[in-house]
């Protein structure tokens, strides 16, 4: 059941198993989105909170520190633990980040589910994670193996779309890989990152394996990503501070790096015998967690044979798009995280109406209380627009018409971004054709957004490198050493 008004159990910093002030004293206020209400004062890392934090996972992956040490099995365990006890508290979990975050609790109930699958399915990589050994030819019985090591301590920089989302995706492979943690959560979204701590340690991990320091990008998220100390970076967020991360491993100790950036994806519905569903699931790409998505699909191009159907269906459904209280089940859009965000979109809305698209449905905010932007359909869009260009990072969808396939995917790849893209037909060779020409890193065929714990998922072009989630993101977290053995000279 949901908690309408979560208790708030912890906004001190999480490190080396202890709760501790930052050093500095400062604090942050972290506010609710759907009233304005302020939730709670957190406390604000900085640099020397960073470097306390590095050092306690530095101690912890040493060599013949406990977590270094310990069996597979053993390590297993205390994730299959940790997503128990998620588990058990999914509610209050879920509750906590929808007061926090904004998303309607039915949609953060699902999030929930997902962190449990991720944190269960890489708990079982842990004993599966292994080298190989690789023939050297000789008739003296040399021979050469290879050995797959942690990368050390990652600096996982996570966005407040998602929160506890994406600290699984990020943390599950990487102690899965046996490397150690300093967790930056967003200073708009901390609270459920710092809970997460508390079972960490309830769990029983070794100190300094995870460690949470919340706080402001140039303050406490550069810190992370220029450390000497620090052998990897994670990053979900936008383009432009992927570059600057990109640039600061660069210039400290080339450190590796992997960024999940921005999108400008594209639902393509070239044909379909149910129109509705089509229509449906276009919804939930553009508007799903209000468009503050980075795979949002907020382009739809729809074959001129049923275009004039499917924008009529369209407009019904984004206009009987519930908005308001998060908690309130028939609730299908919530606010966006706040007011810097809501202008934002808002002025993109704008620019959209001034450049002469045709505003169909929405557009405008509900400025009683807390950050909401009314759903938002536009047609009458071209390439050129900003809206057609830019990441909105709210609920705005829009229609284009297109009458073959070439052309639309010239005009689906004519962007910056390559992360996500899909299409909607009947005739699997028009699918796999899409599939094979589209340049983005997940292409989903008569659904959107369909992401499983198994599946490898990140971007093209400029929506960064690297993969999460499968096996392909455990590489992200682990070094390959050679060795060559050849017998004793005599």
């Amino acid at each position: 059941m949901a908690i309408r008004k979560p208790e708030i159990k912890f906004t001190k910093l999480f490190i080396n198993n202890q709760f501790v002030d930052s050093i500095s004293g400062k604090t942050f206020r972290t506010i609710n989105p759907a009233t304005g209400e302020v939730l709670a004062s957190v406390s604000e890392a900085g640099q020397a909170d960073v470097d306390a934090a590095v050092n306690a996972a530095k101690n912890a992956v040493k060599y013949n520190a406990p977590w270094r040490t310990m069996q597979p099995k053993e390590r297993a365990n205390l994730m299959f633990k940790l997503a128990s006890l998620i588990e058990r508290d999914l509610q209050y979990i879920a509750s906590l980040e929808t007061v926090d975050n904004g998303q309607p609790y039915s949609g953060i109930v699902n999030d929930m589910q997902f962190v449990i699958d991720v944190f269960r399915y890489y708990a079982g990589w842990c004993d599966k994670i292994r080298g190989s050994t690789i023939p050297i030819g000789g008739d003296d019985g040399g021979y050469a193996y290879t050995r797959r090591e942690p990368v050390g301590v990652v600096g996982c920089i996570i966005p407040w779309n998602f929160p506890m989302l994406m600290l699984s995706w990020k943390l599950g492979p990487a102690l899965a890989a046996g490397c150690t943690i300093v967790l930056k959560p967003s200073e708009l979204t901390p609270l459920t990152a710092l809970y997460f701590g508390s079972l960490v340690l309830e769990a029983g991990f070794p100190p300094g394996v995870v460690n949470v320091v919340p706080g402001y990008g140039p303050t406490a998220g550069e810190p992370i990503a220029y450390h000497p100390d620090v052998n990897k970076i994670a990053f979900t967020g936008s383009t432009q501070v992927g570059k600057l991360i990109a640039r600061a491993a660069a210039e400290s100790n080339l450190k590796r790096v992997s960024l999940e950036l921005g999108g400008k994806s594209c639902l393509v519905v070239h044909d379909t015998p149910d129109l509705a569903k089509a229509a449906e699931i276009a919804q939930f790409a553009s508007f799903f967690n209000q468009g503050q998505n980075c795979t949002a699909g907020s382009k739809i191009f729809v074959h001129e044979s049923i275009y004039d159907e499917f924008l009529a269906k369209a407009k019904e459904l984004t206009a009987a798009r519930k908005t308001g209280d998060p908690f309130d089940e028939a609730t299908m859009h919530g606010p966006q995280i706040d007011q810097k965000q809501l202008t934002k979109v808002l002025d993109l809305i704008q620019s959209g109406i001034d450049e002469g698209a045709k505003l169909e449905v929405g557009g405008k905010a509900d400025l009683k209380e807390g950050f909401f932007v009314y759903p938002t359909l536009f047609s009458n869009v071209n390439q050129d627009m900003k809206i057609a260009q830019e990441e909105i990072f709210g609920p705005v969808q829009m229609v284009f018409k297109f009458s073959n396939l070439d052309e639309v995917i010239d005009q689906v790849n004519d962007t910056k971004y390559g992360l996500a893209s899909g299409i909607i037909t009947s005739q699997m060779d028009k699918a796999l054709a899409y599939v094979n020409r589209v340049h983005a890193g997940s292409v989903w065929i008569n659904c959107y957004d369909n992401v499983m714990p198994q599946v490898p998922f990140g971007g093209f072009k400029q929506s960064g490198y690297g993969r999460e989630l499968g096996e392909e993101s455990l590489k992200e977290y682990l070094e390959v050493k050679s060795v060559i053995c050849r017998p004793v000279p005599t």
